[in-house]
């Protein structure tokens, strides 16, 4: 990204992948707590670009921006706005409950992802599927959403039970945090499934998890019942609902990442009950990336067949 002219005092002119653009506001704190500032946003996100859009493209994506910082008010944007440049890309999705096709943004490519950057959109949630076939998830995902006092450490827990189900079905699976307070599961799959498929499915395993373990895991959404327990939210397995990307910043109060993990640090963090071994902000999730590559480039490529869920 390389600075070409400055427009007024809080503009600059930049070319990226060959595309130009005008950032504006470089200077604006968005983590108040952290100092962390739109600039570095911006910087992050092209830094994070290469194992970054290729989990992005394709997919119809919803924004969550923050023009003020994580402190102020935030809003969800699925149409994608109307003031884009026109190189862009767009998808339209039916959505049923308005009975209308709304145009989503498709981030697939780096000038994409810093022109959104630069709206403050510091998260970004896909679906699990491509455009045009939206109705079939290239992956199948796990949310654990644990009931305070029930954390992270807690959804480790489950994760690793969830792990041992799926490698008895014959099923690998890859961890990453949400950047937040759970854990998420997913499963490659790459093969013609739709949702039918992997909705039910998702669905079984949660029940019988939590009826092999009644005191940890919850497979229903009433948030009465979580307290002290982890919620698997099987339900994300839809082609109406989105997750929070991988390598995507999240909006709280300091600029961390939700990170692939290994199950390896996993089971680590659990044995040691340290739950910040898996708390990584951005610089840190930069210098994992440059250490190990992409741990989540599996998710793209690995193939793999549903086999018929156990019975609870």
């Amino acid at each position: 990204m390389s600075p070409s002219s400055t427009g007024a005092k809080n503009e600059v002119a930049v070319e990226v992948g060959g595309r130009q653009l005008t950032l504006s506001n470089l200077d604006k704190v968005l983590y108040p707590e952290a100092g962390f500032t739109k600039g570095q946003v911006i910087d992050y996100y092209t830094r994070i670009a290469p194992v970054l859009v290729p989990h992005l493209r394709g997919r119809p994506l919803t924004l969550k921006r923050y023009p003020n910082g994580v402190a102020s008010q935030f809003f969800y944007e699925k149409n994608c706005p109307k003031h884009r440049p026109p190189w862009v890309a767009t998808t339209p999705v039916y959505a049923g409950r308005k009975n209308e096709l709304m145009d989503y943004c498709v981030a697939d490519d780096l000038p994409i992802l810093v022109w959104m950057a630069n709206l403050a959109a510091l998260e970004l949630h896909p679906s699990l599927s491509q455009a045009p076939e939206i109705q079939r998830p290239t992956m199948m995902v796990f949310d654990l959403d644990p009931g305070p006092p029930a954390a992270l450490l807690e959804c480790c827990t489950v994760g690793l039970l969830l792990k041992g189900l799926l490698d008895g079905l014959g099923l690998q699976s890859i961890p990453k945090t949400s950047g937040s307070k759970g854990l998420q599961i997913y499963v490659p799959l790459n093969v013609d499934v739709t949702y039918d498929d992997t909705k039910p499915f998702a669905h079984a395993l949660a029940r019988l998890l939590e009826a092999e373990h009644p005191s940890q895991v919850l497979s229903l959404m009433k948030k009465e019942l979580r307290t002290g327990k982890v919620f698997i939210d099987w339900s994300q397995n839809d082609e109406h609902k989105t997750t929070i990307a991988i390598y995507s910043l999240r909006a709280r109060s300091r600029p961390t990442v939700s990170t692939p993990l290994t199950w390896d640090e996993v089971a680590g963090a659990a044995d040691r009950g340290d739950a910040d071994a898996l708390v990584f902000e951005a610089p840190a999730v930069l210098d994992r990336v440059a250490e190990h590559g992409d741990l989540f480039g599996p998710v793209l490529t690995l193939e793999q067949t549903l086999p018929e869920p156990p019975s609870v």
